[in-house]
């Protein structure tokens, strides 16, 4: 927990607070003169703590590579086929094996269980959302934000992690191993450690959202109505000419804005917009480059950055402006450790994406990109990632380098078609989802190669993923299906629950939120709750596992559900009372809905996958598990497969460090790297 000073509340989307840009300066100045001033001890110190962790460690350096999603039966149908050489390489110098996931698959959970090595009942993270049992308000898992005044009547807002446990890194920082960690998810807001930090998914834009895009058009340009996710700015042209303005974070009871003036050529079908005395020339199928976006209050600012695709001069103009990133030259609030360790990558690199979640898979659903335009702009994100990692790793001579690449994840979800190339295209060419994942594990397999030109006989590779992959056809309704067996009441005269307002809790015995939980309405710990402790709550959760078991989808006349998890056997530790009762297990093909995942009743307990978004994980875990190589043969303990809990204390043994009895993963053995070693041969 640490407290900072603010000037802006960044809404409900993350809950968190926009720290002034002039203290996050001050900040930074301040701590790189303590640094300078304390650096001569504090190499001292360093250099025995190493002297004395280096002979006890079987390994000088370990490079952890997270490729978020890759799936471990596409790989190998791809490295049968020759197209895989550097994974296949890697599996035969050392191994290559199914990683077991978390349940849920989802990957806050999984990467927090790869973090601290326990699960989730210890780290208390059990979905993307969680909801405050007195009031039944939704809010992220990741963390919280307490706000009072300070002295001068400065707000000061206190932020708190939602994950709980060590991760593996703070452990290492205090045996005297650094730790140099690149977007990691959850490690969000970043917390002290011996070492640097750039924190990963759950980093919120400027306004206090999850990644919230801008679509400016003129009228007549799109169908009229609201957009899901995004906002949409009308403009006027005269001659040519429109002025508009960026809306950025909200102040009170008023948004902050920035002015543009967007000057269209429509017979060259260009554009020229101009920013806070930046200049921006847009052609139609190219992104600009990161642009700073400021927003004044009085005499302070906060900057952001956002890309911008012209999208058509005719017979409309619209402009797309992605998320607005916290500017990582003047970070808006805390996002590395030490503070200015994001100002020094952007003065190294150049802009790049903050965002936790930085591509834009909401605009590809809402029509508002096309697929093109998604692919580029992942691919961009990838490209700066990998600028970070690689410099990374070459600065890292003993200790850990960690990088997760989110790549494989934001391709898959719109692409995946449950992949299968044994079998040749009845037309015979292949379909472009097929041309765009088997690119998309090439350019994987790339950056493996390039990563292992990097070793030497002292450094360990771990390369793996935090679960697989499935196909979403079919969503599903848990709180429609509540709503219609009986376990979730509404109030007199109202057609829906929304947000769960609505909802008659006093009647209600059952409701679900996120991506698959379903909590009871318990006396004595929610709010309003009906259901006792005891005989009566277990006695439901049985009944309401035994009837979703039971459910068949009737267009596809199967089931839907694969397995119904209590809570209570499936983990362990002190945050159990916190995690949803049950937790549904989907079949391949299966999702919970979107609706599902913010409260909502409305609409039919089935229903058609109809957006961009057309594969996904969270389905029952044991259908997707992730992958795990490494340079060296490693030997799990004996009766166990590996499990992604299991990488933390794998990398702690390797420096020599026993791990803490609180964790739950074992270590796995890491034996040398078998000589010689070549890929096997390609399948005919």
């Amino acid at each position: 927990m640490f407290t900072v000073y603010t000037i802006a509340y960044i809404g409900p989307g993350a809950g968190f607070a926009v720290l002034g840009s002039f203290l996050m300066v001050a900040l930074t100045l301040a701590l790189a003169l303590l640094s300078l001033l304390t650096l001569p001890a504090r190499l001292l110190i360093l250099g025995i703590r190493r002297s004395r962790r280096a002979r006890r460690a079987s390994a000088r350096r370990v490079i952890v590579l997270g490729l978020d999603a890759l799936d471990p039966g596409f790989a190998r149908q791809l490295m049968d086929r020759g197209e895989l050489p550097n994974l296949a390489r890697l599996a035969a110098m050392g191994s290559f094996t199914d990683l077991r996931t978390t349940c849920p698959p989802i990957s806050p959970v999984a990467w927090s269980t790869f973090m601290t090595g326990v699960n989730p009942g210890k780290h208390n993270i059990f979905d993307f959302l969680n909801r405050d049992p007195r009031t039944y308000a939704i809010e992220l898992s990741s963390g919280r934000v307490e706000e009072r005044r300070g002295r001068l009547g400065r707000r000061i807002a206190t932020f708190s992690a939602g994950r709980k446990s060590m991760p593996f890194w703070k452990l290492l920082g205090e045996a005297g191993v650094p730790s140099t960690i690149l977007r990691v998810p959850l490690s969000f807001p970043p917390e002290p450690f011996a070492g640097r930090l750039l924190a990963g998914m759950c980093v919120p834009d400027l306004r206090g959202t999850q990644g919230e895009f801008t679509v400016f058009e003129e009228a007549g340009a799109a169908p009229a109505g609201a957009l899901t996710s995004g906002m949409r700015v009308t403009i006027t042209l005269h001659h040519g000419r429109a002025r508009t303005a960026m809306p950025g974070p909200r102040l009170d009871d008023r948004r902050l804005s920035c002015p543009l003036d967007l000057h269209v050529d429509a017979a060259r079908g260009t554009a020229t917009l101009r920013v806070a005395g930046e200049r921006v020339h847009l052609t139609p199928g190219h992104y600009s480059d990161w642009v700073n976006i400021p927003f004044r209050h009085g005499r302070r600012r906060v900057h952001g950055i956002c890309r911008f695709l012209l999208l058509a001069t005719a017979p409309h103009v619209r402009l797309y402006a992605t998320p607005l990133n916290i500017n990582p030259e003047r970070p808006a609030l805390p996002i590395a450790h030490p503070g200015h360790y994001a100002v020094y990558l952007a003065k190294l690199h150049g802009p790049f994406a903050t965002l936790g979640i930085a591509e834009d898979t909401w605009a590809l659903n809402e029509g508002v990109i096309s697929e093109d335009d998604y692919l580029r702009q992942v691919y961009d994100i990838h490209a700066e990632r990998e600028a970070m990692f690689f410099d990374a790793v070459r600065r890292t001579r003993f200790g850990v380098c960690t990088c997760v690449f989110d790549t494989p994840d934001r391709v898959q979800h719109v692409f995946w078609r449950d992949p299968d190339i044994r079998q040749p295209p009845p037309d015979g060419r292949p379909p472009r989802w097929r041309d765009v994942m088997v690119d998309l594990y090439r350019r994987m397999d790339a950056l493996v190669g390039r990563t292992l030109a990097e070793l030497d006989d002292d450094t360990v590779l771990l390369v793996l993923s935090d679960h697989g992959f499935g196909a979403f056809r079919r969503a599903v309704n848990l709180n429609a299906w509540l709503h219609a067996n009986g376990y979730l009441a509404l109030l007199p005269g109202a057609p829906a629950a929304d947000y769960f307002q609505d909802v008659d809790w006093a009647h209600t015995r059952a409701y679900a939120l996120g991506l698959g939980g379903i909590y009871l309405n318990q006396a004595g710990r929610e709010g309003q709750g009906t259901v006792m402790p005891g005989p009566e709550r277990d006695a439901l959760k049985r009944e309401i596992a035994e009837r979703l078991k039971a459910l068949r989808d009737p267009q596809a006349d199967a089931p839907p559900v694969h397995a119904v998890y209590d809570a209570e056997a499936t983990y362990v530790g002190p945050y159990v009372e916190n995690a949803p009762d049950l937790l549904v297990g989907f079949a391949n093909g299966w999702r919970a809905s979107w609706e599902n995942a913010v409260g909502r009743t409305a609409g039919d307990i089935f229903a058609d996958n109809t957006k961009h978004w057309q594969a996904d994980h969270i389905i029952d875990h044991t259908l997707v598990p992730g992958v795990l190589f490494s340079n060296r043969p490693l030997t799990p303990a004996p009766g166990r497969r590996p499990h992604i809990a299991d990488i933390a204390p794998t990398v702690l043994r390797l420096f020599g460090i026993d791990k803490p009895d609180h964790m739950d993963g074992e270590s796995l053995e890491a034996g040398r790297p078998r000589p010689n070693a070549s890929p096997p041969a390609a399948a005919p």
